[in-house]
Formats: C-alpha cells, sequence, structure tokens
C-alpha cells in the first residue's frame, strides 16, 4: 500500500521568544515492511536542521531557530510504501540486545494492576486480546506522565497508553517489549488525527520481534508506518525541545494519512 503522510506542528507563543531548539524523530526508515518512497521536513521560518541518529537508530532531525519568534510551523510530508509481513519486524538497526528491552521504566512499571492482568496468561502473545478488552482507547493525548498502572486502573486511555500497558505485562512475563511511534490509517484516531499513532513490539526467541497494537487489537500490516521506537514513548515522541523566551505556548498538531490516489480508485 502506498501511504502520504502529513503531520503538521503549529506553536503559538504568548511572547515573542529568542530562540526555539526542538529534536525530531519524524522521519521513518527502509524495513522489510516498508520502503520510504519520499520525505521531507520544512519550516515556515528560517532554521537550521541538522540530521542524526540516537542510541535506538532511530532518524533524529536537530531543528534551530532564532528570534524573535511567535509563532512556529513545522510541516512533514511523505509518502511510504508498507507491506503485510504479519507483524513480523526484519531489517531494522538493532544496537541493542533484546534483554536491553526488559529494563522498566516509570511509564511502564507493572504493579497490582499489570501483575493481575498477566497472572492467568501463559502465552505472551494473548496479552494483545486480553488488553484490547481491558482498555477503552479514545483519540487524542494523555499526559506524558500517566502510567500503564493509571491506565489499567482506569480502564482507559490513549494508543500511548494501551501500549505502554502491554509493555510493562510483556516485561512482567519476562519478554522483551519496546514501544513504537508512526502513523496508521485505520487507527483510534482515523478522521480527526491529533497525534501520532503508538504500538509495541515484543520478542522472542522463536521469531524476533512482532508488532502488536493493543488499541485496535490486531497485528500492525499494511496500514501502518513505523517512525520510531524506544523503551517508552519518551524515547520515541515525534517532537520535544525547548525554548528561550517567557510566557506560554499553545500546541496543535494535525497528522494525516492517506492512501494514495489510484490505489483509493482502485
Amino acid at each position: 500500500m502506498r501511504l502520504i503522510v502529513d503531520h503538521r506542528t503549529r506553536y503559538r507563543f504568548s511572547q515573542p521568544q529568542t530562540r526555539v531548539l526542538q529534536l525530531l524523530r519524524m522521519t521513518p526508515l527502509d524495513a522489510a515492511q516498508q520502503t520510504v518512497l519520499s520525505w521531507r521536513i520544512d519550516v515556515d521560518h528560517n532554521a537550521r536542521l541538522r540530521e542524526g541518529r540516537d542510541g535506538y537508530g532511530n532518524v533524529t532531525t536537530m531543528l534551530y531557530v532564532d528570534g524573535p519568534i511567535e509563532a512556529l510551523t513545522i510541516m512533514v510530508r511523505g509518502e511510504v510504501l508498507t507491506d503485510d509481513t504479519g507483524g513480523s519486524i526484519t531489517g531494522c538497526a538493532e544496537p541493542f540486545p533484546p534483554l536491553f528491552y526488559l529494563r522498566e521504566t516509570p511509564q511502564t512499571a507493572a504493579g497490582l494492576f499489570v501483575s493481575a492482568l498477566v497472572a492467568n496468561l501463559k502465552n505472551p502473545r494473548d496479552l494483545n486480546q486480553a488488553l484490547h478488552g481491558a482498555i477503552a482507547v479514545h483519540p487524542g493525548r494523555t499526559p506524558k506522565t500517566r502510567s500503564a498502572e493509571d491506565a489499567l486502573r482506569e480502564k482507559r486511555g490513549s494508543a500511548r497508553d494501551a501500549a505502554h500497558v502491554l509493555i510493562a505485562a510483556a516485561r512482567a512475563m519476562g519478554v522483551p517489549a519496546r514501544l513504537v511511534s508512526g502513523h496508521c490509517l485505520d487507527g483510534p484516531n482515523a478522521g480527526d488525527h491529533r497525534s501520532a499513532h503508538c504500538w509495541a513490539e515484543l520478542y522472542s526467541e522463536d521469531s524476533g520481534w512482532s508488532a502488536f497494537d493493543p488499541s485496535t487489537g490486531r497485528v500492525p500490516g499494511e496500514t501502518y508506518v513505523r517512525v520510531a521506537m524506544g523503551l517508552d514513548a519518551s524515547d520515541s515522541t515525534p517532537l520535544s525541545g525547548t525554548r528561550r523566551g517567557g510566557g506560554i505556548e499553545e500546541l496543535d498538531v494535525d497528522v494525516r494519512i492517506a492512501a494514495a490516489q489510484s490505489q483509493k480508485q482502485g
């Protein structure tokens, strides 16, 4: 499937800023399940962009903008050719061994609620379906500090929360797990994309890394674009950064994913 991604982030500041510095993890890489046909990042200011890689192998772009800045728009657009590999993840950079992804983080710590979820499960792959029925997933974002335990206790959350719960549960069972950020044509945000999508990847000795989406209860296929990965969402968030200047900021995110027009007509 040929997917077109249009991701726009708009900042508005109550006071002019003297400098804005942003770290972008918004550029996908080729892998067995996807081929990047085109991809570009544009800014509506005179900006400096410096591309690199982080410790996980994700493509990073450092964005520097000098002020005065009252508003800033970052536009990311590209096309990706995707394939359905049955959730199997191969052809990706793997700087760390699988056991690294057993590390617990504040967002993925296993407590009473996660322990209860996995108590009667023998196969880690059953987690995806068990979790899909345990949490009502709603579109949009939740606070970055929200933990897997919070989401399970309240039985509701975002796609990011559901992914954190799946990761916490898998690690509690001794299964390496990591979070993936990217885009999904038909996920819970379909029709009202206000944020990037999130899901999880679990590792087994027999099959290697495999993707699971607890927000839909299915295995990611050709409607997904994989962008970045990490121990939790803080390692793969699309944008993070700092600014110099007082006042408050207002953030608006608009993410649109569509199949190529020729496919729609076919």
